[in-house]
């Protein structure tokens, strides 16, 4: 009997024990989950943006956020870059 393999997201690593390769392919991941939770901030899903209220914005906004400060900080391991050679 075959094994069953199944497919499912990549599971959760440390930035700081990432090879540079691994560092890449989850600054990957990080900046398509951050292009889709932006995609509800506007354009057709503005109205859905206005409408949930300002804690939820806020939520989003700072979730936003994290992943913009893993992606400087995986983004520095990739171009092997030291934390001051990205301005914020």
């Amino acid at each position: 009997m075959a094994d069953q393999i199944i497919a499912g997201q990549n599971t959760p690593t440390s930035v700081n024990a990432t090879s540079a390769q691994d560092a890449k392919d989850i600054l990957e991941n990080k900046l398509t989950q951050l292009r889709s939770l932006l995609s509800c901030c506007y354009g057709d899903c503005s109205d859905w943006f206005d409408a949930i209220g300002s804690r939820h914005r806020d939520n989003i906004m700072w979730i936003a956020a994290d992943l913009v400060e893993e992606a400087e900080t995986l983004l520095q391991k990739v171009a092997g870059c030291d934390s001051n050679s990205i301005e914020t």
